[in-house]
């Protein structure tokens, strides 16, 4: 059976984070609706699952209705079975990460990012395996000790580091 590799671009807005992950029983959907819900208060986001047997139907929840149907798009354009998305706003992966791991049926997580994401895909004709994520562009160089002091103070400001520059 011949193997075509293919990709597919995550199609979101630039004030948007993303969870891509692989799952695997449609109880995911409320699980994840529930750990999200649960770990910042007021959060705006869309989650899409792909089923992988029975319907194979694209499964979804959320509180933004933009998001939920980006969400959505995007996992039917992917086409891989048991993957799922999650397009967040009003909170950062870093906020949520450790409550979608816990979620009982999450097997992977390729990736959390704000960055332009592509999904590397194994189109087997039936179905599709994702190989990985090409997550962002390929580095410039080596940060400079400027660059150190500022990503330090940017980590202090935002409150994710104690020191000076800390609210």
């Amino acid at each position: 059976m011949p193997i075509e590799l293919t990709s597919y671009r995550i199609e979101k807005p630039d004030d948007v984070n993303i969870i891509f992950g692989q799952s695997h029983f449609i109880k995911t959907v409320e699980d994840l609706h529930e750990a999200l819900v649960g770990s910042v208060p007021g959060i705006q986001f869309g989650l899409a699952f792909s089923e992988a047997s029975g319907d194979r139907l694209v499964r979804w929840s959320g509180t933004d209705e933009e998001l939920i149907a980006l969400a959505q798009k995007n996992v039917l354009g992917i086409a891989a079975g048991h993957c799922f998305l999650i397009m967040l706003r009003n909170a950062y992966p870093i906020n949520v990460l450790p409550a979608v791991r816990a979620v009982q049926e999450v097997c992977t997580i390729f990736c959390a990012t704000a960055n332009p994401t592509e999904v590397i895909l194994a189109d087997v004709g039936e179905g599709r395996a994702v190989l990985g994520v090409v997550d962002g562009y390929k580095p410039l160089g080596v940060e400079t000790p400027e660059q150190v002091r500022a990503r330090q103070d940017l980590l202090r400001r935002f409150g994710y580091k104690l020191g000076p520059g800390s609210a």
